[in-house]
């Protein structure tokens, strides 16, 4: 485990100087593209940094907000506090704030950059579906994400697939709106309004493909942490069956943070399994029931 959070801590970083450095490129290629005007790499350049900056720090409050969560006290929610209150004092892990979404569609997620500023959140349909037993599985899992920088990496992630959509957008409306403005002749505008179209089409896509390989590997090990804290692996593979059974898109599912969920928060199908940010939960509840063999 220790060295899956020495991973994390150390992959946030190389995504970060990933994220400035290609960015960094195809501003000098859109400037080289549009005459050589430098200005547009400035510019690019400038918003990467910034916005990976900002997005480092604010990413967990987006991402509650975007999710429609409400932080709810122990006079609100109490079996919801009592269970990560137990989870958090065998653990040694600081007590997270506590968020609910009202859906019906059962699913949680944690989020923060530390475990000192995480939090968790829940769905209503969570909370109504799940025995108390499998609702601590559940909640283990996502303190295993706090405790892995799980949350770090994924909130890391979601910032930067804001940015590429957001960077996308700019790219296109200037290779639409400011080819009839430049200099140059007209091969060198329709190459630079191919490459915004190229760009708003497949920069979704990778950042898709990096959000989904990220979130993978780190639900399977968040399942095995979070069995080995509660030493009740059968629980969790409970609350994952009746969630599969149950499964339903989220009211407000947004696919910038779908990897952070719990399980899959999108319409079924909508996604390949190319682009799924989760993996299958009959692979993982075999894992599960594989780790309660043992105890």
């Amino acid at each position: 485990m220790y060295s899956a959070i020495a991973r994390n801590k150390r992959n946030t970083w190389l995504i970060l100087i990933g994220f400035v450095v290609a960015i960094a490129a195809v501003g000098v290629l859109a400037g080289w593209l549009a005459g050589n005007n430098w200005w547009i790499t400035a510019f690019v350049l400038v918003f990467a940094v910034g916005y990976a900056t900002v997005q480092y720090f604010a990413a967990d409050r987006e991402a509650l907000a975007l999710s429609g969560a409400v932080e709810v006290s122990q006079a609100d929610a109490p079996r919801f506090h009592r269970i990560v209150e137990n989870l958090c004092i065998s653990t040694g892990t600081p007590l997270p704030r506590l968020y609910v979404v009202d859906d019906p569609a059962p699913n949680a997620f944690a989020t923060g950059r530390t475990p000192e500023q995480a939090a968790i959140t829940v769905t209503t349909g969570l909370l109504d579906l799940l025995t108390d037993r499998e609702l601590e599985g559940v909640l283990a899992h996502e303190l295993a994400h706090i405790r892995n920088y799980d949350i770090r990496v994924s909130l890391v992630v979601f910032g930067l697939v804001v940015a590429v959509g957001a960077l996308s957008d700019i790219v296109m409306r200037m290779a639409f709106f400011g080819g009839g403005r430049r200099g140059g002749n007209n091969q060198s505008q329709l190459i630079f309004l191919l490459f915004g179209v190229v760009a708003a089409v497949i920069s979704p896509l990778v950042a898709a493909v990096v959000q989904a390989s990220i979130s993978r590997q780190r639900e399977y090990l968040a399942d095995a942490t979070g069995a080995l804290t509660t030493r009740d692996p059968e629980g969790l593979a409970s609350a994952l069956e009746k969630i599969g059974t149950a499964s339903q898109p989220l009211q407000r599912a947004n696919t910038s943070m779908a990897h952070l969920w719990l399980a899959d928060p999108l319409r079924p199908g909508g996604m390949t399994r190319l682009f799924a940010t989760h993996p299958p939960l009959p692979e993982r509840i075999e894992r599960l029931q594989t780790i309660g063999g043992r105890f």
